[in-house]
């Protein structure tokens, strides 16, 4: 599907952002542990993406941990009207390895964790709350689905969106209660999320695609460079511009959130929205990786 670039898309019906978000993930330490090493640079880059016009942050308790949040608001808080602060809940993280990230699902501990989220953020509530895993197996997901149904019902929650989610565990989730975005690895290389995609899309939901501009995380990575050079010579702009922009014209639910350290790197990823692809160019990046 090709559709035009819209600037704004709308979260849960109520919510209008921009079409690009700002991923905070790399600011932190190395493999997303510690505090970001550069902490004035971090502060610094998160005032350049609210004066670049971004209106969505995307944020998790995990990052760090807590580093990622506490580091948001010292940037940013208090924070402008427009701006929409995504964070998410249910992983733990033991340690500097990633083979000590686990998932938890105990409704104390998914309470205890958006609300910390909030006061770490200097919120009364969440505009957008992930759960961040579909994998712990300490608790029925359904139950874990109920208990962000419950913080909504009482405000600490505006809406409830799913990270890391099978298709299954999201049909699930909506005879609970309204889903209003889904996450997951989605670019021109990898099209892992592509089922959530097309469901979210059926219902109006949100779709986030993380790592947005990955171009080698599978496929045939030659191959997909080569279908994207002569398009981003056609337009005057980088391959990972392209890859960006192929999202917007995807599908009108897309709201990706390209994450840097850099600046010059923001505001290349934001003139993203810019480019217009012509319908040929998004049907051959389309084609390059199955999506059944």
């Amino acid at each position: 599907m090709t559709t035009p670039n819209a600037s704004t898309i709308t979260i849960g019906g109520d919510l209008s952002v921009g079409r690009i978000g700002f991923g905070a993930m790399q600011l932190t330490g190395k493999q997303v542990w510690g505090d970001y090493p550069d902490r004035d640079g971090g502060i610094a880059l998160l005032r350049a993406v609210i004066d670049a016009g971004v209106t969505f942050i995307d944020t998790a308790d995990v990052y760090g941990p807590h580093t990622n949040e506490i580091l948001i608001r010292e940037a940013l808080h208090p924070y402008p009207e427009s701006l929409v602060i995504a964070t998410k809940g249910g992983f733990v993280r033991g340690g500097y390895e990633y083979s000590t990230l686990g998932a938890v699902g105990n409704p104390n501990y998914l309470r205890q964790s958006a609300h910390m989220s909030a006061r770490r953020l200097g919120l009364d509530g969440i505009d957008l709350y992930y759960l961040h895993s579909g994998q712990a197996i300490d608790v029925p997901f359904e139950d874990q689905v109920a208990t962000l149904a419950a913080m909504k019902d009482e405000g600490l929650i505006r809406h409830i969106g799913l990270s890391n989610v099978t298709l299954e565990q999201l049909k699930a989730a909506r005879e609970i209660t309204s889903i209003a975005a889904v996450t997951a690895l989605y670019n021109t290389s990898n099209r892992t999320g592509a089922s959530l995609l097309g469901a979210a899309e059926e219902d109006g939901s949100v779709f986030s695609p993380w790592h947005p501009m990955g171009i080698v995380e599978g496929g045939d990575p030659e191959r997909i460079i080569a279908a994207l050079e002569p398009i981003a010579q056609n337009h005057s702009a980088s391959r990972q511009q392209i890859a960006l922009a192929w999202h917007l014209h995807r599908a009108p639910n897309m709201l990706p959130i390209p994450g840097t350290t850099s600046i010059e790197h923001l505001r290349t990823n934001l003139a993203a929205a810019s480019i217009t692809l012509t319908p040929e160019e998004v049907a051959t990046i389309t084609a390059l990786v199955p999506e059944n």
